[in-house]
């Protein structure tokens, strides 16, 4: 899917969802060092997060790829 067969609005949410999705992405990062840094830390809730982080990072990538327009060539 090319940027140029998207619509405006579509663009526009995309746009939106990138917005929250980096946002929720810092959060997590600012989060788990906050918990790598002040022990004992939880293990299992840090590696939680760091898979959500992870997840998150792929759906940004996929949204961003969305924007790009196809190159030929």
């Amino acid at each position: 899917m090319t940027m140029h067969s998207l619509s405006d609005t579509t663009i526009s949410d995309i746009r939106s969802q990138l917005h929250e999705l980096r946002a929720e992405h810092h959060d997590l990062d600012l989060v788990i060092t906050h918990l790598a840094d002040n022990p004992p830390p939880d293990e299992l809730l840090l590696r939680r997060l760091k898979k959500r982080k992870l997840l998150l990072k792929d759906r940004i990538l996929a949204l961003e790829q969305m924007l790009v327009p196809d190159i030929p060539a």
